[in-house]
């Protein structure tokens, strides 16, 4: 029986794997090949490409929660342990899968909800760290292990989504109420400070009518000869009552006037016109 040579062809970032007899012979780097079967036989093929597996694994936390984490691990071969990479392991995946199963499971039950959020970068590296110091003695080397996504319960994220909106809440009430107080304050500082200029205003505006009544009845005095204060005071305090008279008489809501009369003179007249102004 004659047996023809056999050409194949290996692509670039792939090598192939020869076995002479059922033993393994060579490797055949990118290029073509020819094998004399069945004494030579091309038995395989191995890709130097990154490549990337992702897990999903689901656990507890240290406060009883359960999540679900997807690990992307991404990983190759190392180009000086081919052989052991393809006669040591039947799946290489299943071999990942197992090691990030166990030490996620190892890892998220010391930790509570929230710290395993904080702590993504430490559990991505202790998944890489088992996974280099196993996978490198079957030829694998582990470029990267990422922690791409964490998913508690939907009635979990429901229950955070909740308490984070009461926190903010509260804040948004605590931030209110303070701004309440430093209006309250601030209306009371313009109040008081509002009644102390209308003091000031009062002051001085009964300061400048005693000024004026001063001045009035000096020069009044100094102008009439024989006239005394005294006269001068029932002048003003006449003036002001027919002021008052006419004020009163103008406005829409007064009715009547009261003024007491007397049938004397001289002080009596001056008696009832300050108890009507009064």
């Amino acid at each position: 029986m004659c047996f023809l040579p056999q050409c194949f062809t290996i692509s670039t970032s792939e090598v192939g794997i020869i076995e002479r007899w059922g033993k393994y012979d060579r490797l055949a780097k990118a290029g073509c090949h020819v094998v004399c079967p069945p004494m030579d036989l091309l038995v395989g093929t191995l890709s130097f490409r990154v490549q990337e597996l992702n897990v999903r694994v689901e656990s507890k936390t240290l406060d009883n929660v359960f999540l679900t984490a997807t690990v992307s691990v991404q990983y190759c071969i190392l180009a000086e342990k081919v052989t052991e990479a393809f006669y040591e392991l039947t799946n290489p995946s299943q071999q990942i899968t197992a090691h990030v199963y166990d030490v996620m499971r190892s890892q998220l039950p010391t930790l509570e909800l929230d710290a395993v959020f904080e702590a993504k970068e430490d559990l991505a590296l202790a998944v890489k760290n088992a996974l280099a110091n196993v996978m490198s003695n079957y030829g694998y080397s582990i470029i990267q292990a990422l922690i791409t996504d964490l998913d508690p319960d939907e009635k979990v994220k429901a229950a955070m989504n909740e308490i984070n909106s009461s926190k903010r809440l509260k804040f948004a009430v605590a931030e209110r109420a303070e701004g309440e107080k430093i209006l309250e304050v601030k209306r009371a500082e313009a109040e008081a400070n509002a009644k102390y200029l209308s003091g000031v205003g009062v002051a001085k505006q009964r300061k400048a009518i005693v000024d004026g009544l001063r001045t009035s009845i000096v020069n009044f005095h100094d102008s009439v000869e024989g006239s005394s204060t005294k006269d001068v005071m029932d002048l003003l305090l006449l003036t002001q009552y027919f002021d008052m008279i006419r004020d009163v008489g103008s406005a829409g809501h007064c009715k009547t006037t009261f003024v007491p009369t007397s049938r004397t003179l001289g002080d009596d007249v001056r008696n009832s016109l300050l108890q009507a102004n009064g």
